[in-house]
């Protein structure tokens, strides 16, 4: 059985004496003072078991070196794993297993929930945890400053009534609903603000991560970072992060609303479905992996049709619906969250329609005027976060109002509330569908997105929440 569980996370319990013992899970330590430290201790790492939904690997360590692998579950059973060779216990028969699984079939036997019992300061009191929380780490310094290096965004002051210090070549993350921004510090944690500057949590995390994001796993938000090689994710309120192990040379991508995990032609693609990476089945053929939504998949084939492929369950086809005047798919350019973008042929040689479709039921939710094959290449697609406005190279659209606009030579860059962010003829400008537009200096800073009536910016690793004017 051992071989079939992951070795993520990596788990040790080492036992000091007979009340102290230390369980570090994902490099995290635990000190442990209990009366029966091994009680405590697998307590601990079952719980972490729990919330994984599997058992998971752990050494243990006695107090005179000699170390046992074991398998620890969910519900505090534990497995010893007879090492090669014997192991370092001199052939003896380990204690673990033995003492632990007597004291924790006493403890189910009698109804009592199993917990972690950490004394504080060693005072004898006992203090019982529903779950592992976030250890306590300082706060990061934060206070108002005025925003003076670039021309502050249209509507916006230079006062900024929070700024923090974030890790250098990082960006901050603002949660969809406005309410949390997430940054890097430069002290490796990640650390979640409201939109007052108030630090929400934080936690430690690799040096190597990339920039944190909001994403959905398992039907909860969460803010995630990634190395190369590990996914970690945290729901929020002080809970302990999951980990997702990751396949050599796999590729994270953020584009849907949860993320996809593309582990190369002949592996495949994954999705996240109860805290586990689980491969996206009967994929079409010559179709492409576009996208994630949950534990499902969006695919589609060059001209169409859609397709969501989830975990055991059946393909659903999704068919596309033309928009009024276009006759055949040209082809599926891309997809966001809830948005396919589609090019259609015309009565007309080399003129498209460009089109954005639901992935739900693929009726058309915005019709661009017609343009050249050649012309649309090169536009690019920009959504806000909420759904209510986009622009699609010179198409902006406002899907509130079921409206699409022509903006010519325009070229989007970001999106901030309602207001589009973009270039003309090397001018950058600001504007929003059907309204006119304002052309701004070109340094000006634009947000990351908005917070607590805040707009956030970053100059020089540092984050300014700016008031409005």
């Amino acid at each position: 059985m051992a071989e079939k569980i992951p070795s993520w996370p990596k788990v040790t319990i080492r036992l000091y004496d007979d009340h102290n013992a230390e369980v570090k899970i994902a490099g995290r330590s635990h000190p442990v003072n209990h009366h029966d430290p091994r009680q405590a201790a697998i307590a601990l790492v079952s719980e972490r078991a729990g919330q994984l939904g599997r058992p998971v690997k752990a050494t243990a360590v006695e107090s005179d070196g000699a170390s046992w692998p074991l398998i620890i579950h969910p519900d505090g059973r534990v497995e010893a794993v007879e090492p090669d060779g014997g192991g370092r216990g001199g052939g003896n028969k380990p204690i673990w297993p033995i003492i632990v699984a007597a004291v924790v079939a006493c403890a189910l036997i009698a109804g009592t929930a199993v917990y972690l019992l950490v004394f504080s300061k060693g005072d004898g009191v006992a203090t019982p945890t529903a779950s592992p929380k976030l250890p306590a780490l300082p706060t990061p310094s934060v206070g108002p400053d005025q925003f003076v290096a670039r021309p502050v965004p249209l509507g916006w002051s230079a006062n900024a009534s929070w700024t923090v210090d974030i890790a250098p070549d990082s960006t901050p993350a603002v949660s969809p609903d406005g309410t949390e921004v997430a940054v890097l510090t430069p002290d490796s944690k990640l650390a979640v603000f409201d939109g007052n500057g108030k630090v929400l949590w934080q936690d430690k995390v690799p040096s190597q991560v990339g920039s944190p994001i909001y994403t959905t796993i398992d039907s909860k938000r969460v803010v995630a970072v990634a190395t190369e090689n590990t996914l970690y994710y945290w729901a929020g309120d002080g809970a302990l992060p999951n980990e997702i192990e990751l396949p050599d040379s796999a590729d994270l991508q953020f584009f849907g609303g949860s993320p996809l995990v593309q582990m190369g032609e002949t592996a495949g693609a994954g999705v996240i479905s109860g805290g586990k990476l689980k491969t996206v089945p009967n994929q079409p053929r010559s179709s492409t992996i576009l996208l994630a939504e949950g534990s499902r998949a969006l695919m589609s084939r060059y001209q169409g049709p859609l397709y969501w492929s989830e975990p055991d369950k059946p393909v659903q086809e999704v068919k596309l619906q033309p928009p009024p005047g276009a006759k055949d798919i040209d082809h599926v350019v891309s997809a966001s969250p809830g948005r396919a973008l589609v090019l259609w042929k015309t009565a007309t040689a080399d003129t498209v329609i460009p089109a954005v479709h639901s992935t739900a039921n693929g009726s058309a939710v915005a019709t661009c005027q017609p343009t050249s094959a050649d012309n649309v290449g090169d536009w690019q697609w920009v959504p806000d976060t909420a759904g209510n406005v986009a622009a699609w190279g010179e198409c902006l659209i406002d899907f509130t109002a079921r409206k699409s606009f022509h903006y010519a030579d325009f070229k989007p860059v970001s999106i901030t509330g309602t207001t589009i962010y973009g270039t003309v003829r090397n001018d950058l400008v600001a504007t929003t569908p059907g309204h006119t537009s304002h052309t701004l200096a070109n340094d000006t800073a634009r947000p990351w997105g908005l917070a607590g009536g805040h707009a956030i910016v970053v100059q020089n690793s540092v984050l300014f929440a700016l008031d409005k004017r």
